[in-house]
């Protein structure tokens, strides 16, 4: 049986995928940022974030901090979608 995840847990498990994504090398040849790979993995990393506090919002004990905490997330992970793979290249 699955151990269940307090949300505030999810919510720091979340962040750290988030950063994940942030810090994940970019490969030097091959396309470098356009590589499907590396663009594969940067996008899974953002939506197992998004997994682990989707349903956070409808469960019964969670506060306006908590529903505030994941809507944050959720608007981080798009940051970081559009800060990682659409920046212009120097």
């Amino acid at each position: 049986m699955a151990r269940l995840i307090p949300a505030s847990e999810r919510i720091l498990r979340a962040r750290a995928l988030i950063q994940q994504a942030h810090d994940f090398p970019v490969p030097p040849d091959e396309g470098g940022r356009h590589n499907f790979s590396y663009i594969a993995k940067v996008k899974d990393f953002l939506q197992q974030a998004r997994d682990l506090i989707k349903f956070i919002p409808q469960t019964p004990s969670a506060t306006a901090e908590m529903k505030e905490e994941v809507r944050k997330i959720y608007l981080e992970a798009e940051q970081a979608d559009r800060d990682i793979l659409h920046r212009p290249l120097v």
